[in-house]
Parts: structure tokens; C-alpha cells; sequence
């Protein structure tokens, strides 16, 4: 009798266990398959289809101004049923609440839907030379340093940390490596006062220079304030404004993304190819052409979706670029596609398999699942290397994202991103 007991509550642990996993592996599904933001165009119809059990409304004091599924809705709750395809309409951009309940019952999340003016925008795909400076003295970390006295030191110990930005020494501001060592020069031993940003918080340190063998004093201390690399152009739109790489650009020691002060792209060429191969990311060789010649336009911001800026006149007017209208995620599918990109001196678009598209943005670098099948570009470059980050994929005749990550164990897949997350940093 007490072993049918201890064996119904096992059964019966085991089942509120495998009911409450089913739970949350139905959640996970529903979580990854509704994105936290939809995106569409002012007065034009856009249709989606997410088949699950959820139902909304839609929060506006702007009566009859969003429709759904063609017929104006004269409230400020305008219900949808996520269960069923459904369309949105909205005459007058900004920006609504849609709040979701599992089975209409259960509050489950809120998504933003953000209606914006039509974006026309010029896919490139083109190499670009980029140079940029830290705002501000990137600390990438600390050493030891042997003493005049043969004894070892360690002025900057437990005071300045890798990614701190050092801003101003005694109170006098500086941008440059080179003023910060000629500071620790003149210092001839003497402690000196550092302004230091560290994750947006101003604080001051005191450091004592160590005078070493040489008769040099330092603070052992690994320094940066600029860096250069080669990526790829994405877009310039209508009004001249640029978008590339599709991922900001990272410190190499510190693995953070670099606040920058200004920067510039340039014209670059592609001298040499290494293919990238299992385990080994290749990569395009390049020469970037650095002079006010070549400038193609200036860098405003580096992000997690990318560097931003504006372009000059001359690529502005360029005629061989033609626009086009940009695709949003609900837009995309699994299927083939388009990268654009110039590897070989010729601009060129190479087909492409969407393998992936996760509507939850989760991580917006990574919203794509792509493959190269085009064999001219495997012949070429083996899939996709470093310097391709910033390449447009386009399908059906729309931008819809770029190129961003590759597959270290496989050249011929990698990640992209949507190109509405580049579009909100022109907004």
C-alpha cells in the first residue's frame, strides 16, 4: 500500500514537472516568436502572421487614425487577434503600445509599434577604410614595471581599470596618447591627478609615476586613442546619411564597444583575400586611402547596430547607386536572397540562403541565419570573411538587413542583422 503511494506521487511529480516544462517551452516559443518591436510604414498596409494564442489591443487617443485588417477602428482599444493573419494601417506616424494577454486572459508583454515616414535607401556594398579616435584615453589594462631601484612597481594597481577613458590630467583636458606621456614626464616622479570615465560615472584617481631603469617615468599602463580597420558600407539614404558594418566597433583588447570622439570612412581597396576556412575566419587585406581625396564622409556615432554618419557631396550624387525601399523583419523569409558586396574590384551581388529569422530581435546582430551558395563568392573568399561585416542582403527587391557575424566552425554560414535596427539610428 505505501508503495503505491510513494509510486502515484512520483507519477505525479513527474507529470507536474513535464506540464510545467511544456509550459515553458510553449512561453519560450510564443516569447521568441513576437518581437518586442514592429515596425511600418505611414499609409501603407502591412500583414503578419504569428499563429499563436494571443490577443491584444492597441493603446491611442488618435481615433480612426490605425485600421486593422482594412476597417477603421473608432476607439482608443483596438483589439487583435494574434491567433489569425491579420493587417495595420496607421495614416499619422508615431508611436503605440500593442499589450498582449495569452489567451486573451493573462498579461504576457507589451510590443512597441512604431509607424515611421517611407525610407528609401541606397544599398552599397562597397569597402570602406575606417579610421576613428576614442573620446577620450582608452585604458586597456595594467603591468608591472621594474624601478630605477631594480624593484618592481605597479602605480596604476586597483585605480584605473580596462575601459576606463582617461579625459583630463591635473585638471587639464586630453584627447591624445602623447600628451598623457609627456604629463607623466614632466611629472618627474610627483603624483598626478587622472579624470577618468568609467561606464559613465566621472571620478578622479591619484597616481606616483615610478621613474624606471631607463630613467623614463611611467604608470604601467597600456594606452589607446584611435583605431583603423577595413568593413563594408551598407547604405547611404536619400538624404545623406550612411550606415555600416551592422555591429559597432569593439576594442580588440577590451572587447568593449569604443566611445568614440570623431572618425571618418574612406575609399579602401582589397589587395589580397585569405579564405576563410574550418575554425580560421578569413579575411580582406586592404589598403585604406586616407586623404581628404578619398573621404567619403564623417563618422557621428558607434553603436551595437553600427557606425553612423553623414557623406559628402561626391557620394552623394554618385549615379550608379540607385534606391531601395527597405523590408521590414516581418517582411523577411526563409529562402533565397541577395549579398552585395565587391571583393574582386567589381560590385557584384551573390546569392545567398536565409536559413534563419528570429522576429524576437533577441540579440539584434544576430537576427538572421544566412548561408552562401553562390559559388563565385566561394570560390573567391570561401564564404564570408572579416571586412565583409556590413554587406546588404536584399530580397525581393528591398534592403531588409546586413551581414554582421561569421560561423568560426563554417565559413559559408554567419549571422545578419535586420536593417530596421540600423534605420532607428537614423531616426
Amino acid at each position: 500500500m505505501r508503495r503505491k503511494k510513494i509510486y502515484k506521487r512520483v507519477l505525479l511529480s513527474l507529470l507536474i514537472i513535464s506540464l510545467a516544462g511544456l509550459i515553458f517551452l510553449c512561453l519560450y516559443k510564443i516569447e521568441r516568436n513576437i518581437p518586442d518591436e514592429i515596425k511600418i510604414l505611414v499609409d501603407r498596409d502591412e500583414s503578419f502572421s504569428f499563429n499563436m494564442p494571443i490577443k491584444g489591443n492597441i493603446e491611442t487617443e488618435d481615433i480612426g487614425v490605425i485600421s486593422v485588417n482594412d476597417t477603421k477602428v473608432p476607439s482608443n482599444q483596438i483589439n487583435i487577434d494574434l491567433n489569425e493573419p491579420f493587417t495595420l494601417k496607421s495614416s499619422k506616424t508615431g508611436r503605440y503600445n500593442i499589450n498582449l494577454k495569452l489567451f486573451g486572459l493573462f498579461k504576457f508583454k507589451s510590443v512597441s509599434l512604431d509607424v515611421i515616414e517611407t525610407v528609401d535607401l541606397i544599398p552599397c556594398g562597397i569597402p570602406i577604410g575606417i579610421n576613428v579616435e576614442t573620446d577620450g584615453i582608452l585604458v586597456l589594462g595594467n603591468k608591472r614595471i621594474t624601478g630605477f631601484d631594480g624593484l618592481n612597481y605597479e602605480p596604476a594597481h586597483n585605480k584605473l581599470k580596462s575601459g576606463d577613458y582617461i579625459i583630463a590630467i591635473n585638471d587639464k583636458k586630453v584627447k591624445y596618447k602623447e600628451e598623457l606621456i609627456e604629463a607623466i614626464q614632466k611629472s618627474e616622479g610627483k603624483d598626478i591627478k587622472l579624470t577618468v570615465r568609467r561606464g559613465g560615472e566621472i571620478i578622479n584617481v591619484i597616481v606616483t609615476p615610478a621613474k624606471t631603469a631607463n630613467g623614463d617615468y611611467k604608470i604601467g599602463t597600456w594606452i589607446r586613442d584611435d583605431t583603423q580597420g577595413i568593413g563594408t558600407l551598407t547604405f547611404i539614404s536619400t538624404n545623406g546619411y550612411f550606415g555600416a558594418l551592422g555591429h559597432g566597433i569593439t576594442d580588440i583588447d577590451t572587447g568593449q564597444l569604443m566611445e568614440i570622439d570623431e572618425g571618418n570612412i574612406y575609399d579602401a581597396d582589397i589587395m589580397s583575400i585569405v579564405k576563410g576556412k574550418e575554425g580560421e575566419p578569413g579575411e580582406l587585406i586592404g589598403i585604406i586611402k586616407q586623404n581628404e581625396k578619398n573621404r567619403i564622409g564623417s563618422i557621428t556615432d558607434n553603436t551595437y547596430q553600427g557606425i553612423f554618419g553623414t557623406v559628402n557631396h561626391r557620394y552623394k550624387m554618385k549615379e550608379d547607386f540607385k534606391p531601395l525601399k527597405i523590408g521590414f523583419k516581418q517582411e523577411v523569409k526563409v529562402g533565397k536572397a541577395y549579398i552585395r558586396c565587391m571583393v574582386d574590384g567589381k560590385l557584384s551581388d551573390y546569392e545567398i540562403n536565409i536559413q534563419k529569422v528570429d522576429m524576437s530581435n533577441s540579440n539584434q546582430s544576430k537576427g538572421l541565419v544566412i548561408k552562401i551558395t553562390d559559388e563565385r563568392l566561394l570560390d573567391l573568399t570561401g564564404g564570408i570573411v572579416q571586412g565583409m561585416s556590413g554587406s546588404p542582403i536584399i530580397q525581393d527587391n528591398k534592403i531588409i538587413g546586413a551581414v554582421t557575424h561569421v560561423f568560426i566552425q563554417d565559413s559559408t554560414k554567419g549571422y545578419g542583422t535586420f536593417i530596421e535596427n540600423m534605420v532607428n539610428k537614423l531616426e
